[in-house]
Parts: structure tokens; sequence; C-alpha cells
């Protein structure tokens, strides 16, 4: 395997609406007793908020990953290449509360700070949460988007995690 290189997050070459809406990732935390849990994601931000490198994950109370997250005081971020696009589309279909998906896709768990990544990504961003809420309905400005992605009421909790490394192939 190939060994990683730690970037800044300034250093990151990629084009972020690609790494998060077409490439997806993978969002992975773990609670205190070292259980680790892992969804595909191709929502959320990458960017600047506070005066630190932050990365914004949206994930829906119906989630079984969001108590991982919730207890977790990090996650992970992890990018692949097109090779994995299957085990991708499988984590975001299968949930973690009905099997082992990081074993049956034969990721290969690391961590670092007890923050939990995969050794097969190409890229990933490790994060110290910093910041959590709801998105409660009567907050929304433009209503279209209830009517478009929140008809069955499931609801994001919104996470922003402080950008603390950045692994790089």
């Amino acid at each position: 395997m190939n060994k990683f290189r730690t970037l800044t997050p300034d250093q990151l070459e990629d084009n972020v609406f690609r790494l998060i809406s077409k490439d997806w990732m993978l969002i992975t935390a773990q609670r205190k007793d070292g259980t680790a849990n892992t969804m595909t994601a191709s929502w959320g931000s990458l960017g600047v908020n506070w005066g630190m490198p932050v990365a914004t994950v949206y994930i829906r109370h119906s989630r079984y990953t969001l108590p991982f997250v919730d207890e977790a005081e990090g996650f992970s971020l992890c990018v692949f290449g097109e090779e994995y696009r299957p085990q991708l589309a499988y984590c975001g279909k299968v949930s973690g509360r009905d099997e082992d998906k990081i074993a049956k896709c034969g990721f290969t768990l690391a961590r670092e700070d007890r923050i939990p990544y995969f050794e097969e990504a190409r890229l990933v961003f490790l994060c110290r949460k910093v910041y959590a809420q709801d998105m409660p309905a009567d907050c929304f400005v433009d209503k279209g988007i209830l009517d478009q992605w929140y008809k069955e009421g499931d609801h994001h909790r919104m996470v922003l995690g402080e950008i603390t490394k950045v692994l790089a192939r």
C-alpha cells in the first residue's frame, strides 16, 4: 500500500466541488468503545470558518452513522479512486445496523488521534468536531428545498469539523 503524505488544507489541489459531489466520500467516526461506522456522502463543504479550515457534513437523523459522529471527538472524510465506486455505492445503501459493511468492502481501518479512516483512500481529511446543529424546517428560507429533499421530515444535522490534517497519496 502506498504511504500517505501530509498536506496542509491550503496545499490541496483538488476541485472541492468534484471531490464532494462527483467523487463522493465516506464519513467515518467511532464510538468511545472503539467501534466505527461509515456512510457515503455527496453533500458537504470545505472552507474556512472562525479562522480555521473546516469541513461541513450533513447527516440525516435516520442514519446509523449519526450517533457515532455525535459521540466522537472527530471524524474523517475519505475520498477514493474510481475503482472503489462499487464499495462507496454499497456503503451508501447498506446500514451498519445490519452488517459490518466496512469488513464486507474489504477496507482497512486505520486510526490517528482516535479518528478512524481507510488506508485505501486517496485523500483523507481528519477533522476535530467543533460545531453541530440540527436543520429544522422553520429555518429554511427557500421552502422548495423542504418539498424536494425533506418530504419525509428526515432532516439533517450539520456538523463542522476543523481540518487538523490532510493525508494524500
